[in-house]
């Protein structure tokens, strides 16, 4: 399933529209009002609770962005659902909350987070619980991930939904519970096709590469992470067909 004009046709507002100075935390409730009043694309991110409900929230770890500390995983979703991030006045969205309420009318770009630490191909509820709650989803939506093999489950469990990797150049130091030849690997961007997706959302700083204009040849949709102001906009959407911005509003907005 290729990815949808919406997301190609408008920016993408990096873990919700968010500006905390202004009391609207990234991946927050007070991040999506602010992207549905302009009309504007988000992107989100997904852990698992304890009890293994998909919530919106980056971090593997509570305490950058909320006053608690200790892992997300090992708190149940009506605890996080409590816990009021920083700037802001709401508590950690549930994911099957914030998609209903939503209800199409902006779309929603969903980044699952590697659940075992090594892009591996550990087995998971996670993929499961997320493609029930999209089961019925009508707006557009499409799901992404830094690893391959969440991405290849969720081709079998949710055929009609777009999906995508995310990609860089992925340095052992950065990742280091990964070998280097996983690394060449993901670098290289071999799991593509075998993962059975149709987008990649790449490192912007790296749009040159050869395997993106590799895979830009081949019919691959482009985005791009994170860029943080117009001038680094102008210069991204040379190679990729959309944006994924913090830190400023894109023109129209």
């Amino acid at each position: 399933m290729n990815l949808l004009a919406p997301f190609i046709n408008g920016p993408i507002a990096h873990r919700t529209l968010h500006d905390v100075k202004s009391g609207i935390p990234e991946n927050s409730w007070e991040g999506l009002e602010e992207a549905i009043s302009r009309g504007c694309a988000i992107e989100i991110d997904l852990q698992l609770s304890r009890d293994g409900i998909p919530v919106v929230f980056h971090d593997y770890k509570l305490n950058r962005v909320t006053n608690e500390i200790g892992f997300i995983s090992d708190r149940r979703a009506s605890e996080l659902e409590k816990i009021v991030l920083k700037g802001g006045r709401k508590g950690i969205p549930r994911f099957d909350a914030f998609m209903s309420y939503i209800a199409g009318r902006v779309p929603v770009l969903i980044e699952l987070k590697d659940q075992d630490g090594t892009l591996g191909d550990s087995p998971s509820v996670f993929e499961s619980a997320v493609c029930k709650i999209l089961e019925n989803y009508t707006g557009p939506v499409a799901i992404m991930s830094f690893n391959p093999f969440m991405i290849e489950r969720c081709a079998k469990l949710s055929p009609n939904i777009p999906r995508g990797l995310i990609t860089e150049v992925f340095k052992q130091d950065e990742w280091p519970n990964i070998s280097k030849l996983r690394c060449d690997k993901l670098t290289k961007i071999s799991d593509y096709f075998t993962a059975g997706a149709t987008f990649i959302s790449h490192d912007h700083m790296d749009l040159k590469s050869d395997e993106v204009d590799r895979l830009k040849k081949a019919g691959a949709t482009i985005l791009c992470w994170t860029v943080r102001t117009q001038n680094e906009d102008i210069e991204a959407r040379k190679i990729a067909d959309s944006v994924t911005f913090e830190n400023y509003l894109p023109d129209g907005f």
